[in-house]
């Protein structure tokens, strides 16, 4: 597992230890960020199943400047600390242990607004199409803000949730990625 592409080009990132985690391949983060990039002019990034923290830390070497990572497994949260400090973005990263919705409604109470969210939870426990609807409810996602989540092909996701709209559908092997579009005016 490595960064892709931007600033950190190259760098060999690690993986979170045991089978709990599973990191999103290069060619996957590749086909992802040419999407939704593939390249940043700033802005804020959340990485909410975070794992290793692989893709909020290609975000930054992309160009985005500030990344909050969450995940609740602690071997998961010392393994993004040890690949920012690889990376040498520390200082561009907020790195939480916490589950998905207590993260999300203490991101509501700091009025954050996000331009890019990557959503990809444990594939046995989809909880996707509540997390969309939370996020668009709280309207934490800046207008014309991407979310996109990864998960497996037995998930199917509306057209619309509120105000995201569904931009794409991409199969790669049995991964899925489906990105969506924030249209609310702020």
């Amino acid at each position: 597992m490595r960064v892709v592409s931007g600033k950190c080009k190259g760098k060999i990132l690690k993986a979170v230890p045991g089978n709990t985690t599973r990191p999103t391949t290069d060619k996957v983060k590749e086909a992802m960020f040419n999407i939704i990039g593939p390249y940043f002019k700033g802005g804020v990034g959340l990485d909410l199943f975070a794992g290793s923290g692989g893709l909020g830390i290609e975000a930054l070497s992309r160009g985005i400047d500030k990344v909050i990572f969450v995940d609740r497994d602690g071997k998961a949260i010392q393994t993004i600390k040890e690949n920012l400090k690889i990376s040498e973005l520390e200082e561009q990263a907020e790195v939480y242990r916490n589950d998905a919705n207590r993260a999300l409604k203490a991101i509501k109470k700091r009025e954050i607004l996000f331009d890019v969210v990557f959503l990809d939870p444990p594939y046995k426990q989809q909880q996707l199409l509540s997390l969309l609807t939370e996020m668009d409810h709280d309207q934490i996602i800046k207008r014309d803000g991407v979310i996109v989540c990864e998960h497996s092909q037995d998930v199917v996701l509306p057209e619309r949730v509120g105000n995201l709209h569904r931009i794409k559908r991409e199969q790669y092997g049995i991964i899925h990625i489906t990105i969506f579009q924030n249209e609310f005016e702020e």
